[in-house]
């Protein structure tokens, strides 16, 4: 395992526009830790090389300094969808592969983000410890005698140990929050509709919200303004 990445949005931002660095080599540099990291059990499904090809290859063109995400690696709780990779909700009987990634999803992605692959989590977000998952109890990162919260554990831990800048999770009750408190990292429950519920397999409707987790707050208050815009097809806004 090599010295640890700084992945604070900034950072990978003016190293990108500087021409220091590459998102190529970021993704490279993470795909090649994630193996170190089976035992704190934090994703169910990292994406493939080829399966991030395309989301590279489309900023080969794009201009850094005109994307607020340029190249920014980010995960996604597994309740939340992205196309073409089975969404489980953490229980495998369920699972089903969209064709189209969640609307929070498009809109990082269109601001230059790059997924890095889907989460663990409480099975169907409902749990505040991160250890109900078939995929195993995701480790505390600081300390893996202890949970690291939930239901967005994989979520936390992913940006808590470097493999990702940020992260999406879901907070209903508690679910974004607690494993943020957790895992030293700044949490963001938005207000209900400034994120889109739309491609989110719902804990309760009425109080589900799309939530970030993020390792400053400058980083977090970049996801939410790249992610944040109203979608008259959100669930929550019919």
């Amino acid at each position: 395992m090599g010295p640890p990445l700084n992945l604070s949005i900034g950072h990978l931002l003016e190293a990108y526009r500087a021409g220091r660095l590459r998102p190529a080599e970021v993704v490279a540099t993470i795909l090649e830790r994630i193996p170190d990291h089976a035992d704190d059990h934090i994703w169910i499904r990292p994406l493939e090389p080829a399966e991030l090809r395309p989301y590279l290859e489309q900023l080969t063109s794009a201009d850094p300094a005109k994307l607020p995400l340029y190249g920014i690696p980010f995960a996604i709780k597994d309740n939340i969808d992205l196309a073409g990779i089975p969404t489980t909700a953490a229980c495998p009987a369920f699972a089903y592969t969209p064709p189209q990634s969640a609307a929070v999803v498009q809109r990082l992605v269109a601001a230059g983000a790059v997924p890095i692959g889907k989460t663990n989590l409480d099975q169907f977000a409902t749990g505040l410890v991160g250890t109900r998952s078939p995929y195993g109890a995701t480790r505390n990162a600081f300390d893996p005698a202890y949970v690291a919260g939930g239901s967005s554990s994989g979520s936390a831990v992913a940006v808590a140990k470097g493999l990702a800048s940020f992260a999406l999770g879901t907070d209903t009750a508690g679910s974004g929050r607690v494993p943020a408190a957790f895992n030293n990292l700044v949490g963001i429950k938005p207000t209900r509709g400034l994120l889109s519920t739309r491609g989110l397999v719902p804990a309760c409707r009425t109080l589900d919200c799309v939530s970030v987790f993020a390792l400053e707050v400058t980083d977090a208050r970049a996801v939410v303004a790249a992610a944040a815009g109203f979608d008259a097809d959100d669930p929550f806004a019919r």
